[in-house]
């Protein structure tokens, strides 16, 4: 009698242990079950993270110490701080006197005043904001006839105006062109007409813009002038000024 309980209890005890290595052997499976899905839910997540991240427009139009006014994706105006972060993605990193630096998911970029970082290449496009300057001034970069060209934005002015040392720089002939005599705030001057094939500011492209040659080295700064103006809406927001092509 003994002999069979000491068997019973032997199988018991054996049942006991073969259904614990059972249960064992499934906590190992779910958990190697449970490890493999995390693994791949976090390979998943790298993914989305890795290649969900897209290139974004970024255009800097005004800089200030410690401060960058920016135009995200074509939005409103915004002013940012160095270190500030916004759409947490991007970051202003540093201002300096003509560029700023942005942390942009997680690249740096480096952005001088005027200069946008777009999603692709465009070469035209049919607006450009221009800042002004510490005198108060609508200056911008651009160019005529591809040539790099500063220009001051005057709706004074009747034509874009360029000096003849401009114009000799730019390979323009002139001189035997319409003369006219031009009212400026320091006098009378000779001036010559002449038409441009391209003026570029910033991304917009205008052809065949009238213009004038004015003698000597004055303006120091080419003019541009309702000849270009005339063929843009103008709008003011305080220190900026955007301009965008008629339709």
């Amino acid at each position: 009698m003994q002999n069979s309980e000491t068997f019973e209890l032997k199988n018991n005890v054996s049942g006991e242990q073969s259904r614990r290595r059972s249960h064992s052997g499934q906590a190992v499976e779910l958990r190697r079950s449970t490890s493999n899905q995390l693994h791949h839910l976090a390979s998943m997540a790298f993914l989305l993270v890795s290649t969900g991240a897209a290139a974004v427009d970024v255009n800097v139009v005004g800089l200030f110490p410690n401060k960058a006014v920016v135009q995200i994706e074509g939005g409103a105006l915004q002013t940012l701080s160095v270190g500030q972060k916004i759409r947490g993605d991007i970051t202003l990193v540093s201002v300096q006197r003509d560029r700023a630096t942005f942390d942009l998911e997680g690249q740096r970029v480096e952005l001088e005043l005027g200069q946008a970082r777009r999603q692709a290449s465009r070469t035209v496009s049919d607006s450009v904001v221009v800042p002004a300057d510490g005198l108060g001034r609508f200056i911008a970069d651009g160019q005529v006839n591809g040539v790099p060209m500063r220009f001051a934005v005057d709706t004074g002015a009747t034509f874009v105006t360029l000096s003849a040392r401009e114009a000799g720089r730019l390979g323009i002939d002139y001189r035997n062109n319409p003369k006219l005599v031009m009212e400026t705030a320091n006098g009378d001057v000779f001036a010559y007409r002449a038409k441009l094939d391209t003026v570029r500011v910033g991304e917009v492209v205008l052809h065949s813009v009238d213009a004038v040659i004015t003698e000597g080295s004055d303006p120091s700064v080419a003019l541009l002038g309702m000849s270009f103006l005339s063929r843009m809406n103008i709008r003011h927001e305080g220190a900026i000024m955007t301009l965008t092509l008629r339709q």
